[in-house]
């Protein structure tokens, strides 16, 4: 089985590569592989529950999220220090994750057979 790591970094909104990442990360599951998403930068921001996309004309796929467990995608990373950078609680997540240091997202990157950033 392959390890794919797929790391969101843009914002969740004004591009499609949340969107793109998250029905990556569901398809290759899909083929039985391990994936593990990390969430850095202004990825993090794909994260936070209440948003309003709709609101300047963008698709709502943030609710899409919550489906990840019937993928069997468990390995939910999210930096510590981008949370910190933007204000931001775990509470306000709306999907199961683990906050993590710069350094845990390193050696989770070493680990896996393909990194995708989007």
């Amino acid at each position: 089985m392959k390890h794919i790591c797929i790391v969101f970094r843009r914002p969740p909104h004004g591009t499609p590569h949340g969107r793109e990442a998250l029905d990556l990360a569901m398809l290759s599951a899909s083929f039985e592989q391990q994936v593990t998403l990390i969430f850095t930068d202004e990825g993090v921001l794909n994260l936070v529950s209440d948003q309003a996309p709709e609101l300047i004309g963008a698709r709502n796929y943030i609710s899409t999220f919550k489906a990840l467990p019937f993928y069997d995608i468990e390995d939910v990373l999210v930096c510590g220090e981008s949370l910190k950078e933007f204000g931001l609680k775990r509470s306000v997540l709306n999907i199961e994750a683990e906050v993590v240091l710069a350094d845990d997202i390193a050696q989770r990157l070493l680990e896996a057979d393909e990194v995708l950033v989007f």
